[in-house]
């Protein structure tokens, strides 16, 4: 049994990740402001033994004894980042900071929840863990990209340093239950339309394309990449290669939800990336990973999770 922080425990892959860890035995401390993760998340835990619950902001430094980190604490949706986008970007910075600084004090392994964002617009399709990137550093989205991108450089320099223990992930768009109703995203938002029986609003000429990984199968490849050796760092990519336009993915979740709604075009929004596929040459190879769930399948437990959620709100 090993004791395991999880920074942003109460979103929506942190608690997934809380659900893996107590089952696979560990005594779990779950941490969240709830700026937009949700205690209905983490409430079947809330009696469990090995499971601990705290309200806390990791802009502000913590004071726990853990064995492993798994630093998940930043809003993820352009909806949330772009909120309080100066809060945003010190989530990912000062939280990097104070979660590399706990780590440093105790000795402990941490894993940092980077995201495919650091890709920005790419050139380079798929994007391999040794692209660089194209982003735009004074966007509206750059808050959450460069705040990533500065919380990996923080991590690197902290190993280098340091002779800190570190993992680095680059999380491709996941999906799955838990997923926030009105996070902006563009599965939920569909989703949540098709339920409801509103148009579909597809951005853009709905070709841009983008890959998506259930959310049970990014949780195996977090716990995987946590018990690699010491000397692999990352980052790795973690995504499902499988590539879907908007429309596509659009007729997927129209035709397993049914109904009649339309798709109506709305103006692309500014930084969009046009394409998005994770290579995952060196997932499978250093962590034995690919993802395992096919879409259909996946949107299936999704949209059946939304329907219980929002026929719960309805009564």
């Amino acid at each position: 049994m090993a004791r395991i922080l999880v920074t942003g425990g109460a979103g929506f892959l942190g608690s997934h990740l809380c659900d893996r860890l107590l089952d696979d035995g560990h005594d779990v401390l779950c941490v969240d402001n709830f700026f937009t993760g949700s205690k209905r998340n983490i409430a079947h835990r809330l009696e469990h033994p090995y499971f601990e619950l705290m309200r806390h902001d990791v802009t502000f430094p913590l004071y726990v004894e853990v064995d492993q980190i798994y630093n998940l604490a930043c809003p993820a949706s352009p909806v949330h980042y772009q909120h309080d986008p100066v809060q945003t970007t010190k989530t990912s910075v000062h939280g990097a900071i104070n979660m590399l600084g706990l780590a440093k004090r105790l000795k402990a392994r941490i894993l940092q929840a980077s995201t495919s964002e650091v890709y920005g617009d790419p050139e380079v399709h798929p994007q391999p863990e040794g692209y660089w990137g194209r982003v735009n550093p004074i966007g509206i989205r750059s808050c959450y990209d460069e705040g990533k991108r500065c919380a990996e450089t923080l991590f690197f320099d902290y190993h280098r340093q340091h002779n800190l223990d570190i993992k680095v992930v680059r999380i491709f768009n996941t999906y799955g239950p838990r997923m926030h109703p009105n996070d902006g995203r563009v599965v939920s938002n569909f989703i949540v339309q098709a339920l409801r029986g509103e148009d579909i609003t597809i951005y853009g000429d709905g070709r841009q394309t983008r890959s998506f990984c259930y959310v049970d199968d990014l949780i195996e490849a977090f716990v995987r990449m946590m018990g690699t050796e010491a000397g692999f760092t990352g980052p790795i990519n973690i995504g499902n290669p499988g590539e879907f336009t908007m429309i596509e993915l659009a007729e997927k979740v129209l035709a397993l939800v049914g109904g009649r709604s339309k798709l109506v075009f709305r103006p692309l929004p500014s930084d969009d990336p046009k394409q998005r596929q994770p290579d995952i040459a060196l997932a499978k190879s250093v962590l034995d990973w690919q993802p395992k769930v096919a879409l259909e399948d996946g949107l299936k437990e999704t949209i059946a999770y939304f329907r219980r959620t929002l026929d719960g709100a309805a009564a």
